[in-house]
């Protein structure tokens, strides 16, 4: 019989990590149990990531390199990594530690069960945030809360980009993010309007531990408001 290839893919965009990134993609593979590939997406050649992910390779097969030929950046990053996924759902997933791969599992299962987007949220009934700067944290619980409230949409962390998509959506909706890690917002919204099915898992986020946060709020915030107004007025319309 043929190998059937993963159900689950886990798309990692990456920026010099080096190291660092060995622990979380070690952590991926002990805490997934569903049969899963693990797509590590660097920008350039040179990146110090690329031979760590080459030595774990050798390890654990699951886990590979994918060069992002789109442009560079964390938004073309994860665009390439949607693109060269094999499985039926795809989960993203941040090199920096913060994300729990332990919920991944539960995330699955909603997805089997006909969810379209299955979020990991911070800001539902046992769920948390850990460290992180107070600003943007607010900002986030801020955003999520009030359309989740008001905006309908169903996960209470809307712009929390650890969440998993079935293949099903992806191929059916248009990405048209622009900036960055909006893309998460972007999607959720269109699944509300769609009537698409949205659920959520709670999860912890940490903030990272090593390393520096690639995440640019002055540059994306008017990409993420644009998704905010559109889920508000569609909300108004419907």
């Amino acid at each position: 019989m043929s190998d059937p290839g993963p159900e689950l893919s886990i798309v990692v965009p990456v920026f010099r990590e080096g190291e660092a990134v060995a622990p979380v993609l070690r952590g991926l593979t002990a805490g997934v149990s569903t049969p899963h590939e693990i797509l590590v997406v660097y920008d350039f050649d040179e990146d110090p990531t690329v031979p760590v992910v080459e030595r774990l390779h050798a390890e654990l097969p699951a886990i590979r390199g994918l060069r992002n030929d789109l442009g560079r950046g964390v938004l073309n990053a994860m665009k390439a990594g949607i693109r060269a996924s094999a499985g039926d759902y795809v989960l993203i997933s941040m090199a920096d530690g913060s994300d729990e791969p332990q919920v991944v599992d539960q995330m699955v299962v909603l997805a089997r069960d006909g969810a379209d987007i299955v979020s990991a949220s911070r800001y539902m009934r046992g769920g948390r945030q850990l460290g992180g700067p107070r600003f943007k944290r607010l900002m986030s619980r801020t955003a999520g809360l009030t359309l989740h409230w008001f905006g309908g949409v169903a996960t209470h962390d809307p712009t929390n980009n650890f969440k998993l998509y079935a293949r099903r959506f992806l191929d059916a909706t248009p990405i048209e993010s622009h900036a960055g890690f909006e893309l998460a917002l972007e999607l959720t919204v269109k699944a509300t309007l769609a009537r698409r099915r949205v659920a959520e898992v709670p999860t912890t986020w940490r903030d990272r531990a090593e390393g520096q946060s690639n995440f640019r709020l002055r540059k994306w915030l008017p990409h993420y408001l644009h998704w905010y107004r559109v889920a508000m007025v569609g909300r108004l319309r419907r």
